[in-house]
C-alpha cells in the first residue's frame, strides 16, 4: 500500500486560482505551490500578480491578467490558463475572485446586483466549465469555490453579497452533482473573518474586529495559514470521496 501521506501530494498537478493577487486567493495558490502543484494565478492587478508570483517562485507559478467578469472573455482566459501549465491540463479550479459592495438594502441598484451575481456566481460556472472537458478525459480534477459566512447568515448591507454567496454554495453541490462521476470532486470553502482587502472595513473596526472575535467558538478570528491543511485536503486525492460539500472554516461561528 502506498504512503497514506502521499495521498496529499499535488506534484505533477496544476491549478488556477482566480483572485489570486491579494487574500484568500492569494494564500491559497501559495498554499497549493507548497504541496507541489503548479499554479496560474488570475486577477486583474497585473502589478501584483507579479509580485504574488514572484513571492511564490516562478518554477512554480505564473500568472494570466484579466477581468473575470467579462463573461465573453472567459473561455480566452480559460485557453491562456492552460498555456501556462506544461500539459496544458489544468487539474483544478480555486474560484476565488469576489466583489462585496456592502450597500444598505435601499441603495442597492440593478447595476450592483447584477455586477456582485455575475462574478460571485456565473464566473465560477462558466469559467470552471472551460476547464471540464479535460478533467473528465483524465478522470481527475478539482474545484473548490469560496463562499462565506453569508451563505447562511445574514449580515447587514449584505443582500446582493449573501444572495451571491448562497447561490455559490448551492452551485457548488449542482457541479458536484453533474461532475462527479467524472472525477471532479466540487466542494466549498466558507471562510469566517480573516484579514484580507475585501474584510478591510471590519478589521479597520477595532469594535468590529473584537466582536467577531468573539462570536467564535475558539475566540480569536481568521489567520491566512488557518486555511492550508483545507486547501491542500480539497485539492488531493485524499479527498476523493467528498464532493458537494461546504467547509465551514470559521473558528466556530456558526456552530454557536
Amino acid at each position: 500500500m502506498a504512503d497514506i501521506f502521499d495521498q496529499f501530494s499535488l506534484a505533477d498537478r496544476s491549478f488556477v486560482v482566480t483572485g489570486a493577487s491579494s487574500g484568500i486567493g492569494r494564500a491559497m495558490a501559495g498554499f497549493l505551490a507548497q504541496a507541489g502543484a503548479r499554479v496560474v494565478l488570475v486577477a486583474r492587478r497585473e502589478n501584483v500578480l507579479a509580485e504574488a508570483v514572484a513571492g511564490i517562485g516562478q518554477q512554480r507559478a505564473s500568472y494570466v491578467g484579466a477581468d473575470l467578469s467579462d463573461r465573453e472573455t472567459l473561455p480566452e482566459i480559460a485557453s491562456r490558463c492552460k498555456s501556462k501549465v506544461p500539459s496544458g491540463v489544468v487539474d483544478g479550479v480555486v474560484n476565488a475572485a469576489g466583489i462585496n459592495l456592502r450597500e444598505a438594502f435601499d441603495d442597492v441598484s440593478i447595476d450592483s446586483w447584477d455586477a456582485t451575481l455575475n462574478l460571485n456566481v456565473a464566473a465560477p460556472f462558466f469559467f470552471t466549465r472551460e476547464f471540464v472537458p479535460e478533467m473528465r478525459d483524465q478522470g481527475y480534477g478539482r474545484v473548490i469555490n469560496i463562499t462565506s459566512l453569508q451563505s447562511v447568515r445574514a449580515f447587514p448591507n449584505g443582500m446582493s453579497y449573501g444572495a451571491s454567496k448562497g447561490g455559490l454554495s448551492q452551485l457548488t453541490r449542482a457541479m458536484a452533482e453533474a461532475w462527479s462521476r467524472y472525477g471532479i470532486c466540487c466542494n466549498a470553502i466558507a471562510p469566517g473573518f480573516f484579514p484580507t482587502e475585501l474584510a478591510a472595513p471590519v478589521f479597520g473596526d477595532e469594535e468590529y474586529r473584537n466582536w467577531a472575535a468573539e462570536q467564535t467558538a475558539i475566540g480569536r478570528n481568521g489567520e491566512l495559514e488557518d486555511l492550508a491543511g483545507a486547501t491542500i485536503f480539497l485539492a488531493s486525492p485524499a479527498s476523493a470521496y467528498i464532493t458537494g460539500q461546504t467547509l465551514f472554516i470559521d473558528g466556530g461561528f456558526t456552530a454557536r
